[in-house]
């Protein structure tokens, strides 16, 4: 029988191989993976520890779908991820026919399951479902129609509820913090901010076994650099206070100095004009630890906002943005440009590793830990955050200039994570 499965793989190769190289794309590199496309296969033999385990149309054969999804989970590391493809059962007829005409392996009786039930299947077992949707519309090679359809048409809604394959990516539930008090470094982008570094230190709060705050001055016009040198010269509290200068240009490349200085175990950034109150960062480190989230991210769009915080203009091109990019990523999110992001340092690191696939594309920062994240397959999860007017300076952020650049990176996303 499993000679003559592999025959029928070889048959319809475009297929499997279009599974194969999709899935692959899922998997981030370096990861400790097991690929099952065979109900039979025993997944035990690969150990534990495993980062990833992939059920490649394997669950429609199986006796018990929870079962084993719950072997499943026993073999993957605390924070692994599972991906399960499976038929979208609309095609069942088509399959069916393509049996009896010799086009597919004769068909045997085997688990139809739905979007919805996939989805259950995958929650019953432990996991939650980070991202899920349906791939191709041609199954069989034809020159340009198969790649147009299985990487442009089939992406497009209503016909993205009518591709083949399903699939469904789900993480492990549970706390996995290995202690309580996780430290956190807090990365304080900081141009032409002076008026406010004084009030960040003062009011920015103690969290976990230290609480360490960089600052990355970014070539001020004012004299942020001094106040810089002069506020942490001066401080004498518990807080470890650090600062450099970055040596390019944007908040992107500031933020990935801070990162790369940074020594706790998780990462944040927070906006030097201080429009998000301080305070309000605990939130986010609680909201991590308890595993709520692994990338938390800051929305401004929820809570009424002071007068002068948001342009009408700049709310409007927010709500764009997010629609946008919550079509394209697979996760809802709210507000891309919210300055305040916390995520863990391990995940920074995979995502640092990986940023080849995406290249040095983002001036401000956000979008590079937000398609890594994707990338990664985190849990991405909108905080509310109250958002205030400036007490100081003016905003660095060109409407026009930056709005353009916010397209592009739109466009540049949709290639690179879903028209594949």
């Amino acid at each position: 029988m499993g000679e003559k499965r592999e025959e029928w793989r070889k048959k319809n190769s475009f297929y499997h191989n279009y599974v194969y190289r999709f899935t692959r794309f899922l998997v981030p590199d370096g990861s400790r993976a097991l690929y099952i496309n065979h109900p039979l296969q025993d997944m035990r033999a690969a150990g534990t520890d495993l980062d990833y385990v992939v059920l490649s149309d394997a669950l429609g054969y199986v006796h018990d779908i929870e079962e084993s999804l719950h072997e499943v989970f026993d073999v993957l590391k605390p924070d692994g991820r599972v991906i399960v493809t499976q038929y979208n059962e609309m095609w069942e007829p088509i399959l069916h026919m393509a049996s009896r005409l010799g086009l597919r392996m004769p068909s045997v009786e085997q688990n139809w399951l739905s979007r919805i039930d996939l989805n259950n299947s995958v929650s019953l077992a432990g996991f939650e479902v980070i991202r899920s949707g349906s791939k191709i519309l041609m199954p069989k090679y034809i020159p340009l129609l198969s790649a147009f359809l299985n990487r442009v048409v089939v992406n497009i809604w209503p016909l993205s509820r009518l591709g083949l394959c399903r699939y469904v990516v789900g993480r492990k539930l549970g706390t996995h913090v290995s202690h309580a008090r996780p430290s956190i470094s807090i990365i304080v982008p900081a141009r032409n901010e002076a008026g406010t570094i004084q009030k960040i230190v003062d009011e920015l709060p103690e969290l976990g076994d230290f609480t360490e705050i960089i600052f990355i001055e970014g070539h001020s016009k004012d004299n942020t650099l001094a106040e810089i040198e002069r506020v942490v010269k001066g401080y004498r509290g518990k807080k470890r206070l650090s600062y450099a200068v970055q040596e390019g240009k944007g908040k992107g490349d500031a933020v990935r100095k801070g990162f790369d200085m940074a020594r706790g175990d998780i990462l944040a950034i927070y906006d030097a004009d201080m429009t998000v109150p301080a305070t309000e960062v605990v939130k986010f480190y609680r909201a991590l630890v308890a595993n709520r989230g692994e990338f938390i991210n800051g929305s401004r769009l929820i809570y009424p906002r002071e007068k002068q915080s948001m342009r009408m203009l700049n709310f409007f091109g927010n709500k764009f943005f997010s629609f946008a990019f919550s079509y394209i990523i697979g996760q809802p999110i709210k507000d891309t440009l919210c300055g305040t992001k916390v995520l863990w340092k391990k995940d920074y690191e995979s995502i640092k590793r990986n940023r080849a696939f995406f290249g040095d594309f983002d001036p401000f920062g956000d979008f590079d830990l937000l398609f890594g994240a994707v990338k990664l397959n985190l849990k991405i999860i909108d905080m509310p955050v109250h958002y205030k007017d400036r007490t100081y300076g003016t905003t660095n952020i060109s409407r026009w200039k930056h709005g353009w650049l916010l397209l592009q990176m739109t466009w540049f996303a949709a290639r690179k994570l879903r028209f594949i």
